[in-house]
């Protein structure tokens, strides 16, 4: 019993790992397409070794919306940040009793209670593009995801991770 209980939480905490949580917004007013190089304010990240990683899968992906980067003057200016913490999740299982486990506060017999305590890696990212000229925010992308004890896992979830930051990226307003 204890054993199907074990691999049923392992399915979840798996199932919820393998989707990032991604959410964007952006100013709705903003014609996109008057934008077409873009400038680095900076990446920030804990790891110094992610800095180009993370750096060069934002520039394909604006790069793939036909953006181009300059060292110094763009049509707007990119900055990212990134940052890890370990998530705890508490289980408790009861074991004895009436029902092969559903004990609870002296209801049918002796019976015990297990707590687990699961540590999990998640990461986030946060990507803004302002208007060079006005400073102002005008797109802001957000995505965290679990990640793994491999780094080529974890480049692996970046890159996706990015990619699905860009899907909700405006496109231009069509002329009118």
């Amino acid at each position: 019993m204890r054993q199907g209980r074990l691999v049923f939480l392992g399915a979840v905490i798996t199932a919820t790992c393998l989707f990032a949580k991604v959410t964007v917004d952006y100013d709705h007013k903003v014609d996109f397409g008057k934008y077409h190089t873009y400038s680095w304010i900076g990446v920030n990240v804990q790891d110094p070794a992610w800095k180009d990683i993370t750096a060069n899968a934002i520039d394909a992906q604006l790069a793939a919306k036909g953006w181009q980067k300059v060292a110094s003057g763009g049509d707007a200016s990119v900055t990212a940040m990134g940052a890890t913490r370990t998530q705890q999740t508490m289980e408790t299982w009861y074991t004895g009793g009436f029902g092969g486990g559903w004990f609870h506060r002296g209801w049918w017999g002796p019976g015990v209670a297990t707590t687990t305590i699961e540590r999990t890696p998640v990461g986030t990212l946060h990507l803004d593009v302002f208007d060079s000229n006005t400073k102002m925010v005008i797109w802001h992308g957000e995505s965290t995801d679990t990640l793994s004890g491999d780094p080529n896992k974890n480049e692996l979830k970046l890159q996706k991770a990015v990619e699905d930051l860009f899907k909700k990226f405006p496109k231009a307003k069509a002329k009118k």
